[in-house]
Formats: structure tokens, sequence, C-alpha cells
């Protein structure tokens, strides 16, 4: 990533150089006058352009329609800003304006930098039955770099939101025909928690209840149209920080923090949530409980880090093979589960067998040398309405036999395969 300073002030330029190196994996050109900015604009690609708009060269923020004619964002870092400057800098599309009044201000430059690039990769939904509104808003958010889908009803941002993956954040109007965003937004919530999809209501209606009312419907915010573009983008900018932070606890608690697969307390919790609607549905579950065989001598002879590596890489390969369709936890040091939803057993058993051979075939390189790992595989299909702790037992014991009948093996419920 490329980004480019104009700045005359070697000062200021040495810490936003400074502060961008720090948190960022960039390249900072600094350029101190408009003419060496434009020279380095047709050289190279940038990311973004921070520019001051008083420059030795150009004092009249004319660096802001230069940066733009090479299609480069630009965030404008300024001393000092009138209502007429301030309107016109908006209606050119810049990212955002910031006044240079201490570090700071330097620092926000720097995590706007950071939302900006995280930005590309978050998509957004406009649900609204409005053309007009859909492209003020799109245009605000492809400012902010942000891939944006539109919808002109809520049950067209519905089914959006049912078949297209990866949408965090929707912007819903609340008078719409069809589906109204109060609707919508506790049939998304039906779809969505709190820490996978972020909402945002918007109305131009006066009733003063409207606000409390999206909330209390699942939005986690609400902005009265019409609206200024500062509002706009810090209501979405904080609504989307506080959805990663709160994805990131939420994480915290639910993922192991050395395998980065599932603990034991979501396993358990998921499936005990689970459970009536596969019963329900009929649906086939087998779980796979798995050890690592003789992991204690590789902790014993080679370390406990050299552990970690093989615990780490071994759990990289299982979440390849099993992660995108089914649930893998750490369960215990050694000890893994896989549950299995809609395959049969011999399908379950093949899968378990095939991950188990190639394993094996395939050392784990560690610091100290590569080492082959096998694994014991204890699998069980559910009967009838067992729960998943009668589940996990009944794989433990066939667990229990794989040890005793030589490791390196798959047994299932009773019978060895």
């Amino acid at each position: 990533m490329r980004i480019l300073v104009v700045e005359d002030s070697q000062v200021v330029a040495k810490i936003l150089r400074h502060l961008l190196q720090q948190e960022l994996d960039c390249i900072v050109d600094i350029a101190p006058d408009l003419t060496t900015a434009r020279t380095f604009l047709e050289q190279e690609q940038y990311f973004v352009a921070i520019a001051d708009l008083s420059l030795p060269d150009a004092n009249g923020g004319q660096i802001v329609e230069v940066v733009q004619q090479y299609q480069v964002p630009c965030i404008v870092a300024t001393a000092t800003l009138d209502s007429a400057q301030r309107k016109r800098l908006l209606s050119l599309g810049i990212v955002d304006y910031v006044f240079k009044e201490n570090r700071f201000s330097y620092e926000y430059i720097v995590k706007l930098v950071k939302r900006l690039h995280r930005n590309q990769k978050i998509k957004v939904l406009v649900a609204d039955d409005s053309s007009v509104s859909r492209n003020y808003i799109r245009a605000l958010l492809e400012q902010h770099l942000f891939q944006v889908m539109e919808a002109k009803d809520g049950a067209e941002a519905l089914a959006l939101l049912q078949s297209s993956a990866g949408i965090k954040l929707l912007i819903t109007d609340y008078n719409m025909p069809t589906m109204d965003g109060f609707e919508l937004i506790i049939k998304a919530r039906e779809l969505y928690l709190r820490e996978e999809l972020a909402i945002i209501g918007l109305s131009n209606d006066t009733d003063e209840s409207l606000s409390a009312r999206f909330i209390k419907n699942g939005a986690n915010d609400f902005l009265q149209k019409p609206f200024v573009h500062e509002e706009f983008h810090c209501r979405v900018l904080n609504t989307l920080d506080a959805l990663e932070m709160l994805r990131l606890f939420w994480k915290q608690a639910n993922y192991d923090y050395l395998t980065q697969v599932y603990n034991r307390r979501y396993f358990f919790d998921y499936f005990s949530q689970q459970m009536p609607k596969i019963s329900k549905k009929k649906t086939q579950l087998a779980v796979g409980l798995i050890d690592i065989d003789f992991f204690k001598k590789v902790n014993d002879n080679y370390g406990h880090d050299v552990g970690d590596e093989v615990l780490i890489e071994f759990s990289a390969r299982l979440r390849k093979i099993f992660a995108d369709k089914f649930i893998v936890a750490r369960i215990g040091g050694e000890e893994f589960v896989v549950a299995l939803k809609g395959l049969k057993l011999a399908q379950a058993h093949q899968l378990f067998d095939d991950f188990r051979e190639k394993l094996a075939a395939q050392p784990i390189v560690t610091s100290k040398g590569d080492l082959k790992v096998t694994i014991s595989i204890g699998l069980h299909c559910r009967n009838a309405d067992e729960s998943i702790d009668e589940m996990i037992k009944i794989a433990d014991q066939s667990l229990y036999r794989a040890k005793e009948q030589g490791r390196n093996l798959v047994c299932v419920s009773g019978l060895q395969i």
C-alpha cells in the first residue's frame, strides 16, 4: 500500500509518516508542494492522499482537485476551514477533513486510513424505495471504499441478505412498500446476530419514537433524514468499529486462542441449542472425537513449544478439510471434535479415515524437525433423541477402543470399520 502525504511542514509530514508506517504496512511519499505532488501522482498508484489545503504554490485548496483527477481518495488535513470551504470540499467528495491541532488529530487520520483499508472488503446493503436517496447514500459509502449493494424495498433486501454472503452492514429506510424497515430488521435479526450484522435505520418521518423503535427492533443506530456528510460517516464508522469490537469479544469467548477452532464451551452451547431442530427435521448427525496419538511424548521429548507447533499445524489441516461445512472444536489438550451434519455413517467414516491417512503420510514440520503424527478417532452417529453430551460419551468409548487396538484407527459405535 502506498500513501501520499502532501504537506509543506516537515514536522507534520514526519509525524504522519512515522504514525502511518508504525500502524500500516505501507510506503509513504511526501510532497512539500503541488508541483511535487503532481509528479508523484503521475508516477505512482496511491491508495489514499493526505493533503494540506495551503501549499507554497497553491494556497486555495487546488490540491484536492488534482488528487481526484488521478482517482485517489483524499483526506484533507488543515489548520483552518471556513463554512464555504467545508461545503466545497464535501461537494468534491473528499473522504474527510481533519484539523491539524495535536497528536490526536494525526492519530485520527491514521485510524481513518486503516478503516478505509478494511472497508474495501466490507459489503453494505442499502434498502430504500427512493432511487435518489439510494444513489446519494451509495456515493457517500463509495467515498469510503465500501462494496455497496442496493434494494428498492424490504423484501428485496431480505432476499439479498439470504443469498449474498458477507454483508456486514444494512442501512434501511423506514417507509418502504412490500416490507417496511421495521419488518426487515426483525427478519434480518432472525438470520444474523449482532456480532454478524450491523443495522442503521433511516427515516425522514418526524415521529420522535422512531429512533427508539428502530433500536428496540434490533438496529444498532438511527439517523434522521436529511443528514450531513460528516454525521453519516461518523455513524457508519462508529457502528462498524463497534461491530468489529463485538466480533472480537465474541471470538475471544468462543474460539480456542492457540488453534483458532471453536472451544469446548461454544461446541456444547451450540449443539444444545441445535438439537431440537435436528430432532424435528430428523437430520443425520455424526461426531468424531479425535486424539493425537502419544502427544505427551512430543511435549516430553521436544518441549511444549514444539507441542504447540504440532497443535497449530494439525488444527490448520483439520480446518482445511472440515471447517467450511462442519463444526470443529478443541475440547481438551490434544483432543478435538468434529460434528458432521447431514452425513450418513459410511460417508462420515470415509471422510475421517481419509483425513487420518493423509495426516499420517505427511509429517508436520516443526522447529525441531519433521514429526510423524497419527490420530485415533471415535465416531458415533446420533440415535433417537441423544443429547450432544451422550453422543460425545459414546464417541469417547469408541476412541478408547481405537487406542486399545493400536491407535491410528477410526472406530465406530462398538464396531471397527
